[in-house]
């Protein structure tokens, strides 16, 4: 509950930071580098080696792509049922089947379940949430969006290139290796950021814009993201008779609210604005209430 609570408390900080003139509009994404770029691959080099290789960390692996599946096929048949428009179901289609596991999932999983199941949660995010950001992401974006059509050269490049996914393939690599001392206190330095800054950084760009057009696709893909979803995983998981602690994370971060980077994309594409930042708003707002419920069932 501390680390919960502290985890709200920089989320209020970001808030309040973004009404004071001396932090100019760009400083999401400069505290969004900085973690991307040195603080969560830090904490993946100290935390993934720990794993211990087993059929256990299967469902991290494999939970985020049966939700995006999952969550996707939902998505077309409401669609087709309230005859959205092509910019809505875009959106739709975006960021409910991908979900802020890395930035936000991480120090949630981190204040639930503490250190022990960041390296599942780390999981779940760059060999689910990351690469179907990379690869189906990209997909939508082209089928919905008005920017240039991706490559498989440019989706290899994008996900081979980016600083977590590195640090992943190096600490697979460095299992067994025991890291010298100055360089554990460094990373550990490095890891410590990650909550304080991303929640800022979070809290620091969370708006809400809400229009009567929006209500309706904004309530119906924020339902399936924070409650059907997770509900189904845990539903998966009980059926499946797996109760370890990487399927009750799985299960946690399959609960997390709309990935920001998606969210990006998705106003970069063109797609649909105001109910871009609504989801991602009002889905990071709602996840403090249904995360802890969802944490209660596990």
């Amino acid at each position: 509950m501390e680390n919960f609570i502290l985890t709200i408390s920089f989320l209020l900080m970001g808030m309040g930071l973004r009404r004071l003139p001396n932090f100019p509009k760009e400083t999401p994404q400069v505290l969004n580098l900085f973690a991307i770029t040195l603080s969560l691959p830090a904490l993946i080099l100290l935390k993934v080696p720990q794993l211990a290789f087993s059929t256990d960390i299967l469902v991290p692996v494999l939970m985020p792509w049966a939700m995006l599946t999952i969550s996707a096929l939902m998505i077309l048949l409401l669609a087709k049922r309230f005859s959205w428009e092509k910019e809505v179901v875009g959106v739709l289609l975006l960021l409910i089947p991908l979900g802020n596991t890395s930035f936000f999932g991480i120090p949630m999983v981190q204040a639930f379940f503490g250190d022990t199941g960041i390296p599942y949660a780390v999981l779940y995010d760059q060999l689910g949430s990351f690469v179907a950001l990379a690869t189906y992401g990209t997909i939508v974006l082209a089928f919905y969006g008005s920017g240039g059509k991706p490559t498989p050269t440019s989706v290899l490049t994008r996900v081979i290139s980016f600083p977590p996914f590195i640090a992943l393939l190096l600490a697979l690599a460095c299992r067994g290796i025991l890291f010298p001392q100055p360089l554990l206190t460094l990373l550990n330095a490095l890891a410590t950021t990650l909550v304080p800054v991303v929640m800022v950084a979070i809290g620091f760009q969370l708006t809400l814009r809400l229009t009567p057009d929006t209500l309706k696709p904004l309530g119906i893909g924020l339902v399936i993201k924070l409650a059907v979803a997770p509900l189904l995983a845990l539903l998966l998981c009980r059926i499946l008779g797996l109760n370890t602690l990487a399927a009750q994370v799985a299960i946690f971060e399959a609960g997390m609210p709309p990935m920001v980077s998606a969210g990006a994309l998705a106003i970069m594409a063109g797609l649909s604005p105001k109910l871009t930042a609504a989801l991602i708003g009002l889905g990071i707002i709602f996840s403090f209430l249904t995360l802890p419920l969802l944490y209660q069932l596990l």
